[in-house]
């Protein structure tokens, strides 16, 4: 198998047809189809059927295609290496932790190696982190999970091919307007908040998950979309959320919310998770940036 070939496979798994690979790579139809056949005929496998609505990849091509991103991948990262040149690392991150974890996180990538370039990529779709870092147009991602397998929230199946580290631990907390009446007590069981309204975020969301396992699923709701527009509804007194206490703290501290002391049961903690493809820990860029993403206290 030559690189080039390889390059030519993904561009047509890419884009489908050998007419729209070609215009990406530049190429001439009939080049990418002669890297196709020659690619094939050294493995002595069809990768794609031919059919009038595109290539769509063979059980063989299926196979080939997580080894062409690795492969294609590594032939990259030697290349750097060897040049001595920036290497950029595409980081996908949830806008939640954009903000609160991500800055500290390139401190410390920007320490252990300066020529690492870390490419930022904020979503609000936990899915469309994954989807991306599956298809490789992502090289690692930073979203919010918790259990000993991804999605064990309660989300649905991940894409096949990924793995992932907890590296570090996100409090959760109830909070509700100042004076409410509940803040006061020493603790509380999730019958005592019946009747409250919950602020909850977008279906599909950690902390909406995270409630759900907390709360009767009659407990009334009213969707506030995202964190800030939560934690605002919150201090008025539109009802109570559970929001991360990194993105509470401080109004709680200068009085904005009250803490409602739920133990019965607890607020669960989720774990802030890097993810990334199966095969490629061991990419310079992947390895410094678990390294740095790792907090010495988190499981491994």
């Amino acid at each position: 198998m030559e690189l080039r070939q390889l390059r030519v496979f993904e561009a047509v798994v890419r884009h489908r047809t050998v007419t729209e690979a070609a215009h990406a790579l530049g190429l001439a139809p009939s080049t990418v189809s002669e890297h196709v056949r020659g690619l094939e005929r050294s493995l002595g496998l069809l990768l794609f059927e031919r059919g009038s609505r595109g290539m769509r990849l063979t059980p063989a091509g299926e196979r080939l295609r997580g080894w062409a991103h690795r492969l294609l991948d590594q032939a990259d990262q030697a290349r750097r290496e060897v040049l001595g040149a920036e290497q950029a690392l595409r980081l996908g991150a949830l806008e939640t932790i954009a903000a609160s974890h991500v800055p500290g996180v390139l401190g410390r990538v920007g320490a252990r190696d300066p020529r690492l370039r870390i490419e930022l990529r904020p979503s609000r779709s936990r899915d469309e982190l994954l989807t991306d870092l599956a298809a490789g147009r992502l090289d690692a991602a930073l979203l919010l999970d918790t259990g000993t397998a991804l999605g064990g929230l309660g989300f649905g199946p991940p894409p096949a091919g990924l793995s992932f580290a907890d590296v570090a631990t996100v409090p959760l907390l109830l909070v509700g307007r100042p004076g409410h009446p509940l803040a006061g007590h020493r603790a509380l069981g999730a019958e005592d908040l019946t009747g409250e309204q919950l602020l909850a975020n977008a279906p599909g969301c950690s902390f909406l998950l995270a409630a759900d396992r907390l709360l009767s699923p009659t407990q009334p709701r009213l969707r506030a979309d995202g964190v800030p527009l939560m934690r605002a509804w919150a201090e008025q007194g539109l009802g109570v959320a559970l929001l991360p206490e990194f993105a509470v703290a401080a109004a709680v501290a200068d009085g904005r919310l009250a803490v409602l002391p739920l133990s019965r049961p607890a607020p669960p903690s989720l774990s802030l998770r890097l993810v990334w493809r199966t095969g490629t820990e061991d990419a310079p860029g992947v390895r410094t940036l678990l390294y740095a993403a790792a907090d010495p206290g988190a499981a491994r």
